[in-house]
């Protein structure tokens, strides 16, 4: 592994902008005195984690520097975390210089998958829903501030990249997004909404707190949520909410258009009814899976 993490890449890549260890050391600090107190808590394994979080589809091949600015982890030991990874098969490198993740890595999410209460049913119910309706839907979950998408199916006539299994997108500006926010107990909402970046993905996207405050009660009252190419330009979505037995909402499932093709209205009227047959559907399996394993 030291020939595969040469000295150069410990100055920084030439030319990249932001690269300061400056900058990483004072979020990593920050990182760790929020748990200073927290006897049990391991910070080496935290660190370790970001590191691999920090590959995305923005980023599947980084260097050691990107590591270190994208995780706020000093490059020293990114280079220590780097090579761990890759000794146990989670990471490989390139060509000296970039690494990125190995397909072992997706055991890590797959474990999450088959634990999951609704696990590989959601493939089948998705599968049967987008035969239906004719076009591309997914279920997702909320994960912080953001989205996390579980399953898809597609009729292959749309199907954005940004939508694959363990993508993230941000729940402001997502039908499903939109829907798991509507239903969080206030006080999870409020918490939300305070420290909640809005960015401008398009000109349809609700860019502010009370924006997406007025938008939620009216989601909340209806039942579900449409994202008018708020994510994406020429992309729209319905969405309805996923709930257990006892009526908790535990995932959203959406179906995709293109907008030009489907406005509004039309969203409702085709899809409305199909999704929350869905929905009851995955509501079903959860409850069967959780009483088998009771």
């Amino acid at each position: 592994m030291g020939s595969a993490l040469p000295d150069e890449d410990e100055q920084g890549t030439p030319g990249a902008p932001g690269l300061h260890d400056g900058v990483a050391d004072e979020d990593d600090a920050e990182r760790s005195a929020r748990h200073k107190d927290d006897r049990d808590f391991v910070t080496a394994l935290a660190r370790g984690l970001a590191v691999i979080q920090a590959f995305t589809n923005q980023g599947r091949q980084l260097t050691i520097s990107q590591i270190s600015y994208r995780t706020g982890i000093t490059r020293a030991a990114v280079r220590r975390y780097l090579h761990t990874l890759t000794v146990l098969g989670f990471v490989r490198c390139q060509d000296g210089t970039r690494f990125s993740l190995a397909p072992k890595a997706v055991s890590l999410g797959n474990a999450y998958l088959s634990g999951s209460p609704l696990g590989g049913y959601a493939q089948a119910v998705l599968d049967e829903l987008s035969e239906t309706v004719g076009e591309a839907c997914s279920m997702a979950v909320l994960d912080g501030n953001e989205i996390v998408y579980l399953a898809r199916a597609t009729s292959s006539r749309i199907m954005s990249p940004s939508l694959n299994v363990g993508n993230r997108l941000p729940a402001y500006a997502t039908s499903i997004g939109q829907v798991l926010l509507a239903h969080l107990p206030e006080a999870e909402l409020e918490a939300y909404l305070a420290h909640a970046t809005f960015l401008p993905f398009t000109a349809n996207t609700i860019v502010s707190a009370s924006g997406l405050r007025a938008a939620l009660e009216g989601i909340r009252n209806d039942g579900y949520a449409i994202a008018n190419q708020q994510m994406e330009v020429g992309l729209s979505s319905i969405a309805v909410p996923v709930c257990d037995p006892s009526g908790a909402v535990v995932s959203g499932v959406n179906v995709l258009a293109n907008s030009v093709r489907t406005n509004a209205t039309q969203m409702r009227n085709r899809f409305l009814e199909p999704l929350r047959e869905a929905a009851k559907k995955l509501g079903e399996k959860a409850s069967e899976k959780a009483a088998t394993r009771a």
